[in-house]
């Protein structure tokens, strides 16, 4: 049968744009907490081995800065595929990479939630894959442009989703124990369970 939900074994996870002059240009939430939903979603993401494609704007010919620390630290191992198209499904090395994970459900984070995340979010749809925002792990320029963001690729198909939710998709079973920890420091990390001595 076709599982509906996220796995491990049939999910990527796409991440584009945390840069500096990105993260310092939203305003629909506290960039502090951005910085660290994303970074959280990340971590827990790595830790059941999935697939993740990093991309960047502007790096390569010095009119922006590369991704932020906190992401570098955990992507050593990550490939980085910078272009100069806001949209990255139209960057050819961008999307050969993800086509190669030969997986249809793509997880996403990209800064801003009106371009860099719906852009390629609407042409994935068209493509059939199917997409699922991270909406506490994304930002805008207003709250506005982030909530109608949201609502467009909602309409066309993007199923949108939360850090909680992925996690919780992810581990699925208390029987998976090989997984339980990750769960745990993920919901830890995140604040969500307390940490316990």
């Amino acid at each position: 049968m076709k599982d509906e939900l996220l796995s491990p074994d049939n999910s990527v996870f796409v991440l584009i744009d945390y840069q500096p002059t990105q993260v310092n240009s939203i305003n629909s939430m506290d960039r502090h907490q951005l910085i660290e939903s994303v970074t959280a979603l990340t971590a827990m993401i790595k830790s059941y081995q999935v697939p993740i494609i990093l991309s960047t704007v502007n790096v390569t010919n010095g009119r922006n800065q590369d991704t932020i620390p906190q992401l570098k630290e955990l992507l050593t191992d990550v490939p980085s595929y910078d272009r100069t198209s806001i949209n990255a499904w139209e960057d050819a090395d961008f999307k050969a990479a993800l086509e190669a994970t030969g997986r249809k459900k793509i997880i996403i984070a990209a800064l801003w939630t009106e371009a860099c995340l719906t852009f390629p979010a609407l042409d994935a749809l068209k493509e059939g894959y199917e997409v699922f925002p991270v909406v506490d792990a994304v930002g805008g320029t207003s709250v506005i442009a982030h909530e109608t963001a949201l609502r467009r690729v909602e309409q066309a198909g993007a199923q949108l989703s939360s850090f909680a939710q992925i996690a919780c998709e992810f581990q699925r079973d208390w029987n998976r124990t090989e997984t339980v920890p990750l769960f745990i420091k993920a919901m830890q990390e995140k604040g969500i369970f307390l940490k316990l001595k």
